[in-house]
């Protein structure tokens, strides 16, 4: 989810390979929204070292391994191979040229050992974790194939076209300094046009306050199902990942299902709007959703969250649990954690000195950018999101390719300082799985009382929020839960279309008191999406057929203007 769109000033160390595992820490742990500081990541470092100095047996032993890796590469004995699907080695110069493949293989033996001794040291999972983060940016960055001379495709390359396709690669790179902060551009947006290319379903807004705007589609239906659906995204990046692109949107599907679908779009703060917190994301959602059974005459919906939107829903149905007040029939969470205590890559550098430092840097500058948030994730892929482009733009000399979803993922939004702090007090206390340790609207949030019906969506290869932490959602709720497990990443689970060879998914109805890996070796894999599976289980909690409304909206909401809006925009 994010951008890579930046105005910061361009970085000195760009072209300098002395200088750029220390650039690359930097920026990364710069760019962190949580603020980790560099007091906190030296002290990470030495908990490591330290742990390694008493441990010099399995320093001694992975050290020895890696001699002998090496040696036997340099006589041309080794067998390392790259891993399957590392795209970096494909270049037959890398298996058929003793230089390169020596180089390869010396390469691959150092990067596996390293981690291999980080596996074997004695570490607590939280120290463990962080520190495989740090390692992966240094060994990433210091791959041959990163540099000119080390990567036979980009020399090739040269030679054929005569130093061009360097000269272009320094100027995508002199670009990149001037407008994106330093980083490789992901992908050339210029296909992608709000309302026609992309978030391009027919609708209108109905309804509009400072927080957000609400989107009704349009039927295509003749009868549609009485009980609307109403999407939470998340307030991190845009709406429209759910409404991506003409047979790539999940909206779309519903809306051909018979379904009613509305669509929140938040509004993208700047720092005048440093104290909307979670009470004003809530107060927002709830004269919204007055507005959805104003227009359908239903006295409830359904609703899905996803990710950081489905935070602030289950928050939304505490507190409607507390005031006994059934607003709400059914829930859908998608690629949502709630529960913080399953190690995931984000959550191991969440503690209290880095939450303190990183709401007080969102509240000295009103918000947390977009554009940090964007660097995060891109460094927690240095491979996919940074080296990948590097070597495409800089290297090969080739412009960026054309593709909806990097599209999206580069029109960031930022967050709100409030907002910002509530979401890392939950974290840090884990506080979703506390009864009563957040506060909705006045009311205690106790997630055991939530009965809606609920259906939770985790990612198998999702590197934001592990499936393991999506899983937990259907312990913590108080109603009957159905838990799927794609077989896609973080973004992809969301853009699952029906179609795909490759889409498939984990179903297993036996759910309460089963561990995530107990609900899983008991599950079974059905090909396809998910996204049919959640029709049939949403249609039989939607009520009866009814009229399909001839037009948008009703007298006191009438269509403001056409979907998409202008909040998206922004």
């Amino acid at each position: 989810m994010t951008s890579t769109a930046a105005s910061s000033p361009p970085s000195s160390n760009h072209g300098n390979p002395d200088s750029m595992s220390q650039a690359t820490l930097e920026a990364a742990l710069d760019a962190l929204p949580i603020g980790l500081s560099p007091a906190q990541s030296a002290a990470a470092a030495a908990r490591v070292t330290g742990v390694a100095i008493r441990q010099p047996k399995a320093v001694v032993e992975h050290t020895a391994r890696l001699w002998w890796k090496q040696v036997k590469t340099v006589v041309g004995m080794s067998e390392t191979a790259p891993d399957r699907g590392d795209r970096r080695f494909t270049d037959e110069w890398f298996s058929d040229n003793p230089v390169y493949k020596r180089l390869a293989q010396s390469y691959l033996n150092w990067n596996r050992q390293v981690y291999a001794l980080l596996d074997d040291l004695e570490l607590d999972e939280k120290s463990r974790e962080r520190a495989r983060f740090v390692l992966g940016l240094i060994t990433e960055t210091v791959a041959p194939t990163n540099t000119l001379l080390g990567n036979p495709a980009a020399l090739k390359k040269f030679v054929k076209t005569r130093g061009a396709s360097l000269r272009h690669g320094l100027r995508h790179m002199a670009y990149d300094v001037r407008n994106n902060g330093g980083m490789p551009s992901m992908v050339d947006t210029r296909p992608f046009a709000l309302g026609d290319t992309v978030a391009a379903t027919t609708g209108g807004v109905v309804f509009r306050n400072d927080v957000l705007e609400l989107i009704q589609y349009t039927p295509q239906t003749e009868t549609v199902r009485e009980r609307p659906v109403v999407f939470v995204p998340p307030q991190i990046n845009k709406y429209y990942i759910l409404d991506l692109a003409p047979e790539r949107s999940l909206v779309e599907h519903a809306v051909r299902a018979g379904q009613q679908v509305f669509m929140v779009s938040w509004r993208n703060p700047d720092r005048e709007m440093r104290d909307w917190d979670m009470d004003t994301y809530l107060s927002a959602l709830l004269e919204a959703f007055a507005a959805v059974t104003d227009i359908t005459g239903s006295e409830d919906l359904n609703m899905v969250g996803v990710c950081a939107g489905g935070i602030t829903a289950a928050a939304l149905l505490g507190h409607l649990a507390a005031i006994d007040t059934p607003l709400i029939k059914s829930a859908t969470f998608l690629v949502t954690v709630l529960d913080w205590s399953v190690v995931s890559t984000v959550g191991t550098f969440i503690s209290r000195p880095v939450v303190a430092a990183a709401i007080q840097k969102s509240q000295r500058d009103g918000v947390l950018s977009g554009q940090d948030l964007a660097r995060l994730f891109a460094w927690m892929r240095p491979n996919d999101l940074v080296w990948n482009y590097w070597v495409n733009n800089y290297l090969l000399g080739n412009n960026p390719s054309a593709f909806d979803v990097l599209s999206w993922n580069v029109d960031s939004t930022n967050l709100p300082a409030g907002l910002h702090a509530d979401f890392m007090h939950m974290a840090a206390d884990n506080a979703m799985t506390i009864p009563g340790a957040v506060e909705a609207l006045g009311t205690p949030v106790d997630l055991g009382d939530v009965k809606v019906d609920n259906y939770v969506v985790g990612a198998i290869n999702d590197h934001i929020t592990p499936w393991q932490g999506c899983y937990q959602t259907t312990q913590l709720l108080g109603g009957r839960s159905t838990f799927v497990l794609s077989n896609a990443g973080h973004i992809v689970a969301m853009v699952n279309p029906p179609g795909s060879k490759k889409s498939s998914f984990h179903v297993n109805t036996k759910i309460k008191d089963q561990t995530p890996e107990q609900w899983k070796a008991g599950a079974t894999v059905q090909d396809g999406t998910w996204w049919d599976h959640w029709i049939t289980w949403l249609e039989t909690r939607s009520g009866e057929d009814v009229a399909a409304p001839s037009e948008l909206g009703n007298d006191g909401h009438p269509m403001i203007l056409p979907a998409p809006g202008t909040y998206v925009r922004a």
